[in-house]
């Protein structure tokens, strides 16, 4: 029945596909904005614990959680109401400012939104349809979440990466991916590999050159999709790595200043979820002609 309505009405499919995906960017805006501010109060609250500081020091009593308060302009506190929070569309008809104050609205809201409703229809053209592609979508608006959480604050929050790993494995428990074995050995064997580089670059440098959030999202990355596909990860991030920090650089940042590798690790592991096992085919089978 799927296959037909492909067929039939692809695009009708492709545009609920695509809203869809709008709808859950907007959700993401809003993970992505209030999950570091919770960590961090949660964070305060048990320092002050810890410290038998009691309520010392809190300006800021009010529930603060990922459906509480409403959505509000963060400068007025005016509540956005549902026509204002239409995703993308809002954006241009509120003319780029809050309706209340005329604050500009930061592009990034909406081409977060479009991004992930993009994303989203390439994954189903891709993996289909079925158990693969809805996974697939969850795990791309996951990567996105991640990486620009890490861009902003240099955190891949334990709140996500873990049980996101966990559940890797448990849809490969079904051979979603790939067998629960290359599941349980990719999530160890990305941990580790990434923790082993670490810790020969502290030995040689006496400096952190990565955080363990990025131990967690490429063993995260394993568990979905396998050992087999690490190498191609860890390659592609490095090069985006390499890549972004050069152009950073050339625009004048300082190098002492430390780069996100989330972001890297996001793209490259999204690239891999949809091309990987081609890429390694094609890699493989270019090497055997040249030899």
């Amino acid at each position: 029945m799927t296959e037909l309505l492909q067929w039939q009405f692809p695009f009708l499919l492709l545009s609920c596909i695509l809203m869809i995906g709008l709808i859950i960017g907007s959700f993401l805006n809003v993970v992505i904005y209030r999950l570091p501010i919770m960590l961090e109060r949660e964070w305060s609250g048990q320092a002050r614990k810890i410290l038998n500081l009691g309520e010392q020091g809190v300006t800021d009593q009010s529930t603060f959680n990922l459906m509480f308060p409403g959505s509000h302009c963060p400068v007025c506190k005016a509540n956005i109401t549902p026509w204002q929070n239409i995703p993308v569309i809002s954006y241009f008809l509120l003319h780029r400012k809050c309706a209340n104050c005329g604050i500009s609205i930061p592009a990034r809201y909406p081409v977060i939104e479009l991004a992930t409703g993009l994303l989203t229809v390439v994954v189903i053209l891709v993996l289909g349809l079925n158990v693969a592609g809805i996974a697939g979508c969850f795990l791309t608006w996951v990567l996105i979440t991640l990486a620009v959480i890490d861009h902003d604050t240099q955190l891949l929050p334990d709140e996500i990466t873990l049980p996101i790993l966990w559940l890797g494995l448990s849809l490969n428990l079904f051979t979603t991916f790939v067998d629960f074995e290359s599941a349980f050995i990719g999530a160890c064997a990305g941990y580790l590999t990434l923790w082993i580089v670490y810790r020969i670059f502290k030995l040689i440098t006496g400096k952190e050159g990565m955080g363990y959030g990025d131990f967690k999202l490429l063993a995260l990355l394993g568990a979905w999709l396998g050992w087999q596909l690490l190498p191609l990860i860890i390659l592609l991030s490095s090069f985006l790595g390499i890549a972004i920090a050069g152009i950073l650089i050339a625009l004048g940042r300082d190098r002492s200043e430390p780069i996100s590798f989330g972001p890297c690790l996001a793209i490259a592991g999204w690239v891999a979820l949809l091309w990987g096992n081609r890429i390694v085919l094609w890699f493989s089978d270019m090497t055997a002609g040249s030899g």
